[in-house]
């Protein structure tokens, strides 16, 4: 563990989404500033890297929405961490063959890494994408957000629940080793923990304070502008004692406070209480669904089927190995979920029931 102090800024302690920020954002040492993370030569795969179709998928949904919402002259679409680029390409070819919204779409990526952006802008020719790393640039027309495994990415906070007091999880740096040590949280996010119904009878709380902060944002452009957020990512729906908190390095797992810098780090989404947070925001939700269940709704299998016809034995046996990938419950198909948050009067939306 040599030179972990590099993330520690001068500081004895830090809590633990203060820490892994500086892990995996520091603009000179972080991960995602320093390290490509993405396919058989990075880390870690997406949906997007695993089938086109997942991303053909993503096209249709925002397209349909964009009907429903009345198929408005201008319309924002918004990527949230938009990864090596390659769902947004698909979205542009897919985007071309429905003339009428074409004309109406204004694509934004929201990124704040640096080298993802430059990667980003090799895979994606485009003068009709933006970057952005505010929303204030969005001004006209509703706003359609999505991201997919954008909120895990964000670091969170810990918490345990020691008689009647809340303790708030540090790592601190001794002789160069990390160690964890708990401190009395502060009575801002006792507070905060307190107000969720989900989190109540945990003696283990993750909490997104950092992912809230950063969905209010979006909150408040969708309240001025109306429209949606779609998010897809992998977690749990019912609030658990876990530490989720994970490490993967060259795909395989890697012990959390190992590698830093070089490895990703993540934690799973608690759908519950992200749930609980939008009806408190005053949004509507959908019913939480799994990837499985959205792909179908979509016609992911009958669109598979379809491309399947031109294809030879080996392409097509390609194809359905990445769709099962994606849908099967003994990899994605479970274990991601879908959560979508609205303020706009139609409660029909593609995808949903």
């Amino acid at each position: 563990m040599k030179n972990n102090s590099k993330f520690f800024k001068n500081s004895k302690d830090l809590p633990v989404d203060k820490f892994f920020y500086n892990v995996m954002y520091d603009k000179k040492n972080g991960y995602y500033n320093s390290k490509y993370p993405f396919g058989n030569r990075g880390d870690y795969i997406t949906s997007p890297n695993i089938s086109n179709l997942f991303s053909e998928m993503i096209a249709i949904w925002i397209v349909a929405t964009w009907e429903i919402l009345g198929k408005p002259d201008k319309l924002n679409v918004v990527e949230l961490g938009p990864g090596d680029g390659s769902l947004t390409k698909t979205l542009l070819s897919v985007f071309k063959k429905f003339p009428e919204f074409n004309r109406s779409k204004k694509i934004y990526l929201f990124e704040i890494s640096n080298l993802l952006r430059k990667v980003q802008k090799r895979k994606i020719k485009s003068r009709n994408v933006t970057w952005i790393n505010k929303f204030e640039k969005i001004k006209k027309g509703p706003v359609i957000f999505f991201g997919n495994e954008f909120f895990d990415a964000i670091p969170i906070k810990q918490f345990k629940r020691e008689k009647n007091l809340i303790m708030e999880k540090y790592f601190t740096l001794k002789t160069n080793n990390i160690i964890e040590i708990f401190k009395r949280a502060n009575n801002e996010d006792v507070k905060k923990i307190n107000s969720y119904k989900s989190l109540k009878k945990l003696k283990f709380i993750e909490f997104p304070k950092n992912g809230f902060y950063e969905l209010k944002k979006i909150i408040k452009k969708l309240k001025e502008l109306k429209g949606c957020l779609l998010l897809i990512d992998y977690g749990y729906v019912k609030s658990n004692n876990q530490n989720t908190l994970q490490s993967v390095i060259k795909h395989k797992k890697n012990y959390i406070l190992k590698n830093l810098g070089n490895a990703d780090v993540t934690s799973h989404v608690n759908f519950d209480l992200l749930q609980e947070f939008f009806l408190k925001n005053n949004f509507k939700v959908k019913k939480i669904i799994s990837q499985n269940e959205f792909l179908k709704n979509l016609g992911i299998i009958e669109r598979a089927n379809i491309i399947a016809r031109k294809m030879k034995f080996s392409e097509k046996s390609n194809l359905y190995i990445r769709l099962q990938r994606l849908l099967s419950p003994k990899s994605m198909g479970s274990l991601f979920k879908v959560i979508l948050a609205y303020n706009f009067k139609n409660n029909q939306y593609f995808g949903f029931k």
